[in-house]
This record gives C-alpha cells, structure tokens and sequence, in this order.
C-alpha cells in the first residue's frame, strides 16, 4: 500500500513541476529584460520564491541545522551533488544571491534549458578555451556581484562513498579570486528524490548543514591539491555523521 502512496506521489510532484513550468518560463523571460545584471537577480528571486514554494506543496521542507558563518566577501558555495532536487533545494540552502556553474548542455533542455542558463554560468567541460573563458567571467562575478555556487563532485555521486573526488574547479577559482569557500551539505535529497530511479519521490525534510568557511587568502595555486582535499575531509566527515545520525531511532 505504502509503494501506490509514494507512486501517487511522485506522479503529483511529476504533474505539479510540468504544470508550472511553462508559467515560470515566462514569468523568467520578463524578468530577463533588459539582459544585465540587476535581471539575474530579478530571476533569482524569483527561482528562490518558486522553489520554496514547489518545495512546500510537495511536502519537503528545508531544515537549516546550523547558520552560515559571515563573511564580508562573497563566497565559493561548494555543495554535495546526488540529485535532480539539489536545483531546488540549493535556493533556499544557499545564503544569498549567487549564480551556478553549469554543464553547457543542460541549457539545451526545452523550457528547463532556457531558465537554466539565464542566471547560471556555462562550462563545456570538453573545451580548455570554455573552461579558461567561464574561471574569468566567475572571479568577475565573485568579486562584484554574488556567491558562485559549484558541485565539485561534477556529476551525481550514485557510489555507496560519501563523495566522489572533487574536480579542481571550485578551489582554483577560490584561489584566483582570494575568496572563502563556503562548505554546504545537502544530505537528503536522495532520499527525496532519487537520482537514478527518476520515479523514486517520497515527502519529507531536506537538512542543510554549513560547515565553517574555508579562508584562501595568501594562498597560490601550489596549494590547491590541500585545500581541495581539506574541503572533501571536512565534508566527508560531516556527511557520514549525519547519515548516522538519521539513521538512530
């Protein structure tokens, strides 16, 4: 009985998303007039508003267990990846304005695609002359006008490990650009919804644990291997105590 609960579920959560989509493909297309950067923030609010309350109809609340550590500069968000919810959830698990780095090809997805790369940041993996040309316009971005928000892991950690290795990305970019990298953990999302098995949806809390800023100031790139094993440590470690701690009585 539980299994046709969670299938209604899911074909609910399935019909609420394509429903809505269309409306926040337009209300997106408004905002993006004229192109600069007061519309990204426009959108971003907007996607910020639309995700909670997607979120809130679907029945899978954000549960912030900690405040982000403050910072007068704006930070590299580095955030686990195991899910297509994790698009979602990172609006509210992000504190404050930020753009995404993104894969180029996800922006070629109808309706979805067109959201997609109004406020995030375009890499084609495959080409050094994509990924040299996004590392500008990101330590641009970072030092004038928001957070940037990156899963090092690159894609959708489907292992029984905590985390996949990180890619150098992230930490070049916070080395480039003197910022603090900001750790965020969204153990949950897999639970909620899975990442293989697109059909596997169930209601319930999606936690959001930061952990403490990671400084670059004074570092070069000689230091970057450390530093993204430092971040991987600390994130693993969290990772593993939270998943103990959901699974005690």
């Amino acid at each position: 009985m539980r299994q046709v609960g969670l299938l209604f579920y899911a074909l609910y959560c399935a019909i609420l998303f394509i429903i809505t989509l269309p409306f926040a493909t337009l209300a997106v297309a408004l905002l993006a007039i004229p192109a600069n950067a007061a519309a990204r923030r426009r959108i971003w609010a907007f996607l910020h508003g639309w995700a909670r309350f997607y979120l809130a109809l679907t029945l899978r609340s954000v549960q912030h267990l900690n405040a982000p550590a403050q910072h007068n500069d704006y930070c590299v968000v580095v955030l686990n990846h195991q899910s297509y919810l994790d698009s979602i959830v990172i609006f509210p698990a992000v504190p404050g304005y930020f753009r995404p780095l993104g894969k180029k090809e996800m922006a070629r997805i109808p309706l979805f695609g067109f959201i997609y790369k109004q406020i995030t940041l375009l890499v084609d993996r495959s080409s050094s002359h994509s990924r040299a040309r996004s590392m500008k316009l990101m330590v641009r971005a970072l030092r004038k006008e928001g957070h940037i928000a990156i899963f090092p892991e690159g894609t959708f950690n489907e292992t029984g490990d905590p985390m996949l290795p990180f890619y150098d990305g992230a930490f070049r970019l916070a080395i480039d650009a003197q910022s603090p990298i900001l750790p965020v953990l969204m153990p949950d999302t897999n639970d909620r919804w899975h990442g293989v098995k697109l059909w596997k949806m169930s209601p319930g809390r999606n936690r959001v644990l930061y952990l403490p800023l990671v400084l670059t100031a004074g570092l070069s790139q000689k230091d970057l291997p450390a530093l993204r094993e430092k971040v991987r440590t600390m994130m693993v470690d969290a990772m593993q105590n939270l998943k103990t701690a959901s699974s005690l009585p």
